[in-house]
């Protein structure tokens, strides 16, 4: 079974500095038939104005991942971590048992634009800990590249928790097949552009919710890029 979520059915908020679009249940957007999908609990799209950022806060027992669209996402926390994000890393941060970060747009002209995730752990209690990579435009082109795991398989990030997390681009005639467990559960989300998700048309910022299915098919892209949830169900 394949449910399709609009983008505009999604929860918004406006701070000003934050413009952001809530995918499950988040902070004052509160929607009872969307608190998340499997062990997936957050998708926020944010877009963070000059200057501007989240000061430091704390997180505990989350798989905290950071997907940069346009602009570069400034990271500092506890742990000594300083780093910058540009579009084509994958941030991964494990919260475990406390840490503490921020994140800021120290551009002077150019929004942030990215997407932070987060997906439940199956072990709490942990070192908290750090992980960035970047994963090349070929990689993912007309293809589905593994960007997220629980083993670290094919380079990717390693996360605490029972998913995959995988990004692709398509355009024209390029399309992926991945295979699925029907006992498990999948969600897609178009991060931008347009394509088909098993013969049903999704554009920007809508989402595939998916179970009992044993393949997804992506075809007719039009400047797509997508990411792709294997999650526990």
């Amino acid at each position: 079974m394949l449910t399709i979520r609009k983008s505009q059915d999604r929860g918004h908020a406006d701070h000003g500095w934050l413009k952001s679009h809530h995918s499950f249940s988040f902070a004052g957007y509160y929607d009872p038939e969307h608190m998340g999908w499997g062990n997936l609990r957050v998708i926020n799209e944010d877009t963070i104005t000059p200057g501007s950022g989240f000061g430091t806060h704390g997180h505990r027992d989350m798989e905290i991942i950071s997907y940069v669209l346009q602009g570069e996402l400034a990271h500092r926390d506890n742990m000594g971590n300083v780093k910058g994000i540009p579009p084509g890393d994958v941030q991964r941060m494990s919260a475990g048992r406390g840490v503490q970060h921020s994140e800021f747009n120290h551009a002077p002209n150019a929004s942030t634009h990215f997407l932070q995730i987060w997906i439940t752990p199956n072990v709490t209690g942990i070192q908290p800990s750090y992980e960035q990579k970047t994963f090349a435009e070929c990689e993912k082109r007309g293809a589905l590249r593994l960007v997220a795991s629980p083993d670290g398989a094919n380079s990717s990030v390693t996360i605490h928790a029972d998913a995959a997390v995988y990004a692709g681009l398509f355009d024209g005639d390029e399309s992926a097949t991945l295979a699925l467990d029907p006992a498990r559960k999948s969600y897609v989300h178009v991060v931008r552009g347009a394509l088909e998700v098993n013969g049903k048309p999704l554009a920007t910022g809508d989402a595939a919710l998916i179970e009992s299915e044993s393949s997804l098919t992506l075809t007719h892209g039009k400047q797509a890029e997508v990411l792709v949830f294997d999650l526990a169900a």
